[in-house]
Order: structure tokens, then C-alpha cells, then sequence
């Protein structure tokens, strides 16, 4: 099984985020069973000061590339 395309992304996020929830809705049926990993920014104070008023922020693992909110999903597909 080949790894879905969210697989290589990392969204930043915090709880009780509605906006960060927007965003995993618009990924989930892109994921399969292969879902993005994400990372919690509240637990991280320099997280929390990098995205603190950017999320949710999506990133490439690889390339570092960052698509911050807000995006739909024309803009999602253009990042992947």
C-alpha cells in the first residue's frame, strides 16, 4: 500500500481549536488510513510561540514547506 499524501504532513494544532478542526476535516478524506501527524503546540512553548496565532499550520516533512490557515481545498491540493 502506497502512503497517502497527508502521511507527509505534520499539522500544527492545539485542543478546542475550531479552526484546526476545519482543517483535519478538509484532510481526512485525503488520508485513507494513513492520517497526518499532529502535534500539539501547547505542550511546547517555543511551538506555541512560532504558531501560537498562525494555526492550524500544515507541514511537509521533508521539504519544511508550511501552508498556513486559512486554506480550502483547492489550496490543499495545490500544496500536495
Amino acid at each position: 500500500m502506497s502512503q497517502s499524501p497527508v502521511s507527509r504532513l505534520v499539522l500544527f494544532s492545539t485542543e478546542g481549536c475550531h479552526l484546526c478542526e476545519e482543517a483535519l476535516a478538509l484532510l481526512i478524506p485525503l488520508c485513507g488510513d494513513d492520517p497526518p501527524q499532529i502535534i500539539e503546540i501547547a505542550e511546547d512553548d517555543s511551538l506555541l510561540e512560532r504558531y501560537g496565532s498562525r494555526i492550524p499550520v500544515l507541514r511537509e516533512r521533508e521539504s519544511g514547506r508550511e501552508l498556513d490557515w486559512p486554506f480550502g481545498a483547492d489550496e490543499l491540493q495545490a500544496f500536495l
